[in-house]
């Protein structure tokens, strides 16, 4: 990172690490599957990524889009810095390589031209083509050594496990670099595997297929060994996890009871304590929530989030000591000191 974003880091009073931008650079730069804006005959905005198109959501003229409205829209919230990163939409994890590999390419640096702009409120994460893993470690070198940016973003579903063995050089990577990994769901379908038909109404597929997905990441991550072979690696989490509070006693069960356990997971509790080495953001809407998770892995890894912008943005209703503690972890995670 460039020193003038590593002053305003270490000075903020808050840090949000959950907000997607929307580039219109990036408009095209993944072939026929787009990005692509417009507006349909009624004038209402639609946005389209493969065979997927969003309607009625408004990027252009927002602070998804624009970066003077962010700042601005930053202001009237007080909240001082913000880590950008991919839209879910766009994570293009499950196009061609000749695709994916430009597209993030182009939002990297068109990112980090944002960041130029405004480098004392904003910086930013990578997007990375995980189809191809030799491209996706030269993606990530690319972006911290030449753009500055802080880590890496990846959707949960990428395509294969999160623990799968050819994932230890792109882990392996993060280390080297020094940087933490993010990861955020996407709705299912979007240019992957079409998830259960039901997530098709009620926005069921944001409302409960994003817990889901980070849920089944978490377990997959520490079941899978991936911080066992891989301790120094920092991976965080959006929503604190997803369902995975919820979950615990099973997850802790099995580590005693199931065989595909691995040998140093089997003891009362092993879930939980590892659940502990993981990072996650705050942004869950409801303190019963929060404060259930933090009874269970603690509050030294937790970060603001916020999706700010988003349908969903997290109110700020965050007391000094708590945001005090959230801005000191943040800066641990993105290696600010």
């Amino acid at each position: 990172m460039n020193q003038e974003t590593k002053t305003a880091l270490l000075n903020a009073a808050s840090i949000d690490i959950h907000a997607h931008a929307v580039l219109t650079q990036t408009m095209g730069s993944a072939g026929p599957y787009g990005p692509e804006l417009g507006r349909g005959d009624d004038n209402q905005p639609w946005f389209r990524v493969g065979d997927y198109q969003l309607d009625g959501v408004r990027y252009e003229g927002s602070p998804f889009m624009e970066l003077e409205r962010r700042l601005a829209a930053m202001d009237t919230v007080n909240l001082d810095m913000q880590v950008l990163s991919p839209n879910p939409l766009t994570y293009f994890h499950f196009i061609e390589p000749a695709h994916a590999v430009p597209f993030c390419h182009e939002h990297n640096i068109a990112l980090s031209a944002w960041v130029d702009e405004a480098p004392n409120r904003i910086a930013a994460f990578a997007a990375l083509p995980m189809q191809d893993i030799t491209a996706v470690c030269d993606e990530l070198t690319f972006a911290v050594h030449e753009l500055g940016m802080l880590g890496g973003y990846i959707g949960s579903d990428i395509g294969r496990p999160l623990n799968d063995p050819m994932l230890d050089v792109f882990y392996d990577k993060c280390v080297e670099l020094n940087v933490p990994l993010m990861i955020h769901p996407a709705p299912a379908g979007i240019d992957g595997p079409a998830g259960d038909a039901n997530l098709l109404q009620f926005d069921l597929d944001l409302l409960t297929g994003f817990a889901a997905q980070e849920s089944i990441a978490v377990a997959t991550i520490i079941y899978g060994g991936v911080l066992l072979r891989h301790p120094d690696l920092d991976i965080c989490l959006s929503h604190a996890g997803g369902a995975v509070s919820a979950l615990i006693g099973r997850l802790n069960r099995a580590c005693v009871k199931r065989p595909w356990v691995p040998e140093a997971l089997r003891y009362e509790g092993a879930f939980e304590e590892h659940l502990s080495k993981l990072w996650f953001d705050t942004h869950v809407h409801d303190d019963r929530v929060l404060n259930l998770f933090r009874s269970i892995a603690g509050d030294s890894r937790l970060v603001l989030g916020t999706n700010f912008a988003g349908w969903d943005q997290h109110e700020l209703q965050i007391t000094a000591t708590d945001m005090a503690l959230f801005t000191d972890n943040a800066r641990q995670l993105l290696r600010v000191d």
